[in-house]
């Protein structure tokens, strides 16, 4: 989700995710199309546990067992270290993740800021640099320790001198290599954390066609627009700025080469599609190359998006998932009801793909359109704040009691 997370506008089996074995380095005679997650202990929904204990538990050492990452995002630490708030929004505390886990997760979505993580442009000292990155890191292995496994990704850019206070098309050429290089290092031996390299890229204007894809992979001259007056005339949406963007195949290739060419397991990387990750249609056509062949699809699905009923899902994406690793990394209905994420989830389930719902935030009262993205009523009773989140809720609950 684009700008704070509070805005309601947007500012086969060849899909299975594999846990690899701590004998084997997570490599199994399975499909190239099957991801090869490592180093903690999964919640995998579908199945029971067949040592006993809590329903769907299953040790990531049992020889590659395919999992479904089923989910929540956690908006916060995108945006509030830059306003020097502090760094997540609401509690990071092991009790505050025993609630999302109560709800029968195996993943969080966890939003980063490229300035707050590199202690650049200005970004305040005592929620940047290490300050933050320590943050980060107690919460991912807070994560790991009840059963759940972090998706790391890059929400929010800032090139050139520009503090990272929104979304923008596209990672930047200044400092996003950069970024990946470090946040690859600090987590090089958890391979139990995902990445997910960039947070809805929308280039070329948002549009889907070459052009955009293009950018996508390889580079090009990202150009920001904005709702402005000028010269005191009615505001109207154009071009304010630009900037050099880097394409996906550079952070790729950044990650893969601090993991280190002799390593021999890899990271989990996921690429979310153009038009804010709603579009796959070119990600196979374009997919960057990968020496570790650990790449899958990001997908993000909202009732407004162009690709937002099981219509579509039955067309590109579908056919992607069959030979692809897939993972909805947010998805959301901002009506306050359940009505089209549960026909949704039943196509997630039926084709094997993983899904986390936005966001696991507290800001009131749900408001269909105005405040609709709240999943809990408050961090305390993490009671389902809408229609929608009780349909998340319910739905992740009935899977864990199969």
């Amino acid at each position: 989700m684009a700008c704070d997370g509070k805005s309601s506008a947007k500012c086969g089996t060849g899909g299975v995710i594999s846990s690899g074995g701590s004998n084997s380095g997570g490599y199994h005679s399975a499909s190239s199309t099957v991801l090869k997650i490592e180093g903690a202990v999964i919640r995998d929904l579908s199945k029971p546990n067949p040592s006993g204990g809590d329903p769907g538990s299953l040790d990531a050492g049992d020889d590659g067992a395919p999992v479904i990452l089923r989910g929540v995002n956690r908006s916060g630490t995108e945006y509030q270290c830059v306003k020097g708030a502090g760094i997540f929004d609401g509690p990071d505390t092991e009790g505050s993740i025993e609630a999302i886990a109560a709800w029968h997760v195996n993943a969080v979505r966890v939003p980063l800021n490229e300035s707050c993580w590199l202690a650049i442009n200005n970004s305040p000292d005592w929620t940047s640099g290490e300050v933050y990155k320590q943050a980060i890191q107690r919460y991912v292995a807070l994560l790991h320790k009840h059963d759940i496994y972090p998706i790391l990704e890059l929400h929010w850019v800032g090139p050139g001198t520009r503090l990272a206070t929104g979304q923008l098309p596209m990672p930047d050429a200044d400092h996003a290599i950069d970024f990946w290089r470090d946040v690859t290092e600090t987590f090089r031996d958890d391979l139990g954390v995902i990445f997910e390299l960039y947070n809805e890229p929308y280039p070329n204007n948002n549009r889907d066609d070459d052009t955009a894809w293009q950018c996508w992979r390889d580079e090009c001259v990202a150009d920001i627009y904005d709702t402005v007056s000028v010269d005191g005339g009615p505001a109207k949406w154009q071009k304010v700025d630009s900037y050099q963007a880097t394409g996906l195949q550079q952070l790729v290739t950044a990650v893969r080469q601090t993991e280190g060419a002799n390593t021999t397991a890899h990271h989990v990387i996921l690429l979310g599609g153009v038009q804010y990750s709603n579009k796959l249609t070119q990600w196979a056509k374009y997919k960057p190359v990968d020496p570790a062949n650990n790449t899958g699809a990001a997908w993000h699905i909202y009732n407004f998006n162009g690709c937002a009923n099981v219509d579509c899902f039955n067309t590109i994406p579908a056919t992607l998932a069959a030979s692809e690793a897939v993972v909805v990394t947010e998805f959301g209905e901002n009506d306050c009801q359940g009505t089209l994420v549960s026909d949704w989830m039943k196509w997630f389930d039926e084709h094997r793909t993983s899904y986390l719902a936005w966001s696991w935030n507290a800001y009131g009262a749900c408001v269909p359109n105005s405040q609709p993205w709240s999943l809990i009523n408050n961090f305390a009773e993490a009671a389902p704040n809408s229609g929608f989140a009780t349909t998340v809720r319910d739905h992740f609950a009935a899977l864990a009691a199969q």
